[in-house]
Protein backbone atom coordinates (compact mmCIF):
# COMPACT_ATOMS: atom_id res chain seq x y z
CA UNK A 1 0.00 0.00 0.00
CA UNK A 2 1.28 3.52 -1.00
CA UNK A 3 2.14 5.43 2.08
CA UNK A 4 0.11 9.32 1.69
CA UNK A 5 2.24 12.26 0.73
CA UNK A 6 3.78 13.89 3.98
CA UNK A 7 2.75 17.92 4.11
CA UNK A 8 4.40 20.36 5.92
CA UNK A 9 2.47 23.88 6.54
CA UNK A 10 4.22 25.37 3.49
CA UNK A 11 3.45 22.27 1.35
CA UNK A 12 -0.11 22.37 2.98
CA UNK A 13 -1.24 25.64 1.86
CA UNK A 14 0.22 25.61 -1.92
CA UNK A 15 -1.76 22.37 -1.94
CA UNK A 16 -5.04 23.88 -0.76
CA UNK A 17 -4.03 26.91 -3.25
CA UNK A 18 -3.85 24.74 -6.57
CA UNK A 19 -6.92 22.76 -5.35
CA UNK A 20 -9.33 25.31 -5.03
CA UNK A 21 -7.53 28.86 -5.11
CA UNK A 22 -10.20 30.15 -8.00
CA UNK A 23 -13.31 28.97 -5.92
CA UNK A 24 -12.37 30.37 -2.53
CA UNK A 25 -11.25 33.93 -3.92
CA UNK A 26 -14.43 33.78 -5.64
CA UNK A 27 -16.18 33.12 -2.60
CA UNK A 28 -14.17 35.51 -0.50
CA UNK A 29 -12.79 35.94 3.26
CA UNK A 30 -16.16 36.40 4.40
CA UNK A 31 -17.99 33.40 2.89
CA UNK A 32 -14.70 31.08 3.95
CA UNK A 33 -14.58 32.53 6.95
CA UNK A 34 -17.86 31.10 7.37
CA UNK A 35 -16.65 27.74 6.04
CA UNK A 36 -13.88 27.58 8.65
CA UNK A 37 -16.17 28.08 11.52
CA UNK A 38 -18.49 25.52 10.34
CA UNK A 39 -15.78 22.92 10.98
CA UNK A 40 -14.82 24.29 14.08
CA UNK A 41 -18.05 23.28 15.07
CA UNK A 42 -17.70 19.93 13.98
CA UNK A 43 -14.45 19.29 15.41
CA UNK A 44 -16.25 20.79 18.60
CA UNK A 45 -18.91 17.83 17.92
CA UNK A 46 -16.06 15.08 17.34
CA UNK A 47 -14.35 15.93 20.37
CA UNK A 48 -17.11 14.85 22.25
CA UNK A 49 -17.30 11.66 20.47
CA UNK A 50 -14.94 8.85 20.75
CA UNK A 51 -15.03 8.48 16.87
CA UNK A 52 -10.91 8.87 16.72
CA UNK A 53 -11.36 8.32 12.63
CA UNK A 54 -14.07 11.10 11.82
CA UNK A 55 -12.01 13.59 14.80
CA UNK A 56 -8.82 12.91 12.64
CA UNK A 57 -11.18 13.99 9.98
CA UNK A 58 -12.58 17.10 11.23
CA UNK A 59 -9.04 17.90 12.95
CA UNK A 60 -7.63 17.61 8.91
CA UNK A 61 -10.77 20.00 8.05
CA UNK A 62 -9.99 22.98 9.95
CA UNK A 63 -6.51 23.02 9.11
CA UNK A 64 -7.66 22.82 5.37
CA UNK A 65 -9.77 25.37 5.92
CA UNK A 66 -7.35 27.72 7.62
CA UNK A 67 -5.19 27.19 4.92
CA UNK A 68 -7.79 28.33 2.85
CA UNK A 69 -8.86 31.43 4.14
CA UNK A 70 -4.97 32.18 4.43
CA UNK A 71 -4.24 32.00 0.58
CA UNK A 72 -7.57 34.38 0.25
CA UNK A 73 -6.22 36.88 2.55
CA UNK A 74 -2.80 36.58 0.95
CA UNK A 75 -0.98 35.45 4.30
CA UNK A 76 2.30 32.70 4.25
CA UNK A 77 1.04 30.56 6.88
CA UNK A 78 4.55 29.14 7.62
CA UNK A 79 6.19 32.89 7.66
CA UNK A 80 3.66 33.58 10.16
CA UNK A 81 3.90 30.71 12.83
CA UNK A 82 7.88 30.98 12.02
CA UNK A 83 7.35 34.20 13.06
CA UNK A 84 5.42 33.80 15.98
CA UNK A 85 6.89 30.70 17.12
CA UNK A 86 9.82 29.85 15.51
CA UNK A 87 11.82 31.09 18.79
CA UNK A 88 9.44 29.48 21.36
CA UNK A 89 6.75 31.36 23.19
CA UNK A 90 5.62 34.48 22.07
CA UNK A 91 4.70 35.02 25.77
CA UNK A 92 8.31 34.41 27.74
CA UNK A 93 10.43 32.92 24.62
CA UNK A 94 11.49 29.95 26.49
CA UNK A 95 10.82 26.31 24.29
CA UNK A 96 8.80 24.93 27.16
CA UNK A 97 6.52 27.38 28.03
CA UNK A 98 6.92 29.42 31.49
CA UNK A 99 4.44 31.48 31.44
CA UNK A 100 2.06 32.02 34.39
CA UNK A 101 -1.08 30.06 33.82
CA UNK A 102 -3.08 33.10 34.13
CA UNK A 103 -1.86 34.51 31.27
CA UNK A 104 -2.40 32.84 27.64
CA UNK A 105 1.20 32.81 26.40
Amino acid sequence: MNQPNELSIADLQRHIRQMYYDKDVARGVEGTFMWLMEEVGELSSALRGNDRENLAEEFADVIAWLATIANVADIDLNAALTAKYGNGCPGCSKLVCECPDSEKP
